[in-house]
């Protein structure tokens, strides 16, 4: 009997790309003098690509910075457009959150990565610094990979957010 042929599955965001991303965005963050961040990178699909947590980074910041990403890619929209179009419906983001499974965290630091036709095929989520600061370092990382971020750029208010 013969083994059935295995056939290669495409993938739209490689690994190589996730960890480029993830290395940008670490070094954004030590440029910076950030917090110690966890950095994740989801595929369209919402499945992890790669995932890094940084020396003294809560255990709680994976569970935040994939809901960040995951957030971002079932909304089809950046985290921080998330907060700034539902801060006023808050029973709107309780039912999203429950609809999640509690995997929905609508924050800054869920950045879209579109490839060079605009089409999303993943997201970026970071946790470990102020919101603002975390997108900050998503956008730098995305664009580190030679990839496209949405938001293009971070929100100005990351250089004046404290802890």
């Amino acid at each position: 009997m013969t083994e059935p042929q295995l056939y290669d599955l495409k993938t739209d965001l490689p690994l190589a790309a996730a960890e480029r991303m993830i290395d940008g965005a670490l070094a954004a963050a030590i440029a910076e003098g950030f917090l110690p961040l966890t950095v994740v990178v989801l595929d369209a699909g919402g499945h992890v690509v790669a995932l890094k947590r940084q020396d003294g980074s809560g255990i709680l910041r994976v569970d935040i910075a994939t809901g960040k990403a995951w957030g971002a890619l079932g909304m089809g929209i950046p985290s921080r457009t998330i907060r700034d179009r539902l801060g006023a419906r808050p029973a709107f983001q309780g039912a999203l959150a429950a609809a999640s499974g509690g995997r929905f965290v609508p924050v800054p630091g869920g950045v879209l990565v579109l490839d060079g036709d605009g089409k999303v095929i993943g997201a970026v989520g970071i946790s470990g610094d102020t919101s603002e600061k975390d997108e900050y370092c998503a956008i730098q990382g995305i664009n580190a990979a030679g990839l496209d971020p949405a938001p293009a750029e971070p929100d100005p208010a990351w250089k004046d957010s404290g802890l």
